[in-house]
């Protein structure tokens, strides 16, 4: 297994993957990215950070039949693994517990109202 740490755009993808379950694949993946983040990836980085993530532990993958619209070629789906589920809890308690150390001025202003305590 390679190291642990997740890089932020690896942390999208895994989080994705979860939100699609159990119909995560590239494309889906890559789709879901940008509707939940506006933010646009190439279908190569999608397949990278998949790579890199199935190598670190965090996730598994299975070769599901294909279907007429894709000419009958298998689809990769992936799922998180309990590795994967115990780095993105990390990740979130990591964050949370920054955010909680910030003291009130510096987050005044910001529109969040779930941050202003």
């Amino acid at each position: 297994m390679k190291g642990t740490q997740l890089g932020e755009f690896e942390e999208l993808v895994l989080l994705i993957t979860g939100v699609l379950y159990p119909d995560a694949y590239g494309v889906s993946i890559a789709k879901e990215l940008e509707t939940q983040t506006g933010r646009k990836a190439a279908i190569g980085a999608i397949h990278a950070a998949l790579v890199r993530l199935e190598e670190k532990g965090f996730l598994q993958s299975e070769l599901k039949p294909g279907s007429g619209a894709r000419g009958g070629r298998p689809k990769k789906i992936f799922s998180i693994t309990s590795e994967g589920k115990a780095a993105i809890a990390k990740s979130k308690e990591i964050r949370n517990s920054l955010w909680d150390q910030i003291p009130a001025p510096v987050l005044k202003g910001l529109n969040y109202a779930y941050v202003i305590k």
